[in-house]
């Protein structure tokens, strides 16, 4: 019987990491964002939302890192699946708590098991995405 250890939990300091590489990102292409990062739990460990990313990019990039996080995904990647012609339609009306479907949130995995989700808002989708993605490629 072998033993199999559970990865290093995300920790703050992982949390400021992807916040800070993002947000490095976001500044290079000079769009003002809001960035979130949940643990494992769906428990906030960073937010940051720049002073010019308009309102609602806070409670975007909050629910886009949830979406990531609850269905192991890249929200970019579940789109589709959601349209109302599509085999999740009723996915977004499914929980208590809703869920966005829009590109941005990126889950964080750490030896293969899923640690925690960055969610960006107040770019264009694609961009939010990008950035998300970015951050999460730093991470070691």
């Amino acid at each position: 019987m072998t033993a199999t250890t559970a990865p290093a939990p995300l920790t703050v300091q992982d949390a400021e990491a992807l916040l800070t590489a993002a947000r490095a990102e976001a500044d290079a292409a000079g769009v003002a964002v809001a960035i979130t990062v949940l643990d494992a739990g769906g428990h906030p460990l960073a937010f940051r939302r720049d002073d010019r990313a308009v309102l609602i990019a806070g409670e975007t990039s909050t629910r886009k890192a949830y979406t990531a996080l609850q269905l192991n995904a890249p929200t970019a990647d579940l789109v589709d699946l959601v349209k109302p012609d599509g085999p999740f339609h009723s996915l977004t009306t499914a929980l208590d708590r809703p869920l966005l479907f829009i590109a941005g949130g990126v889950p964080v995995h750490r030896d293969g098991r899923l640690v925690g989700a960055i969610g960006v808002g107040g770019g264009a989708p694609e961009q939010d995405h990008a950035f998300a993605s970015a951050a999460v490629a730093t991470l070691v």
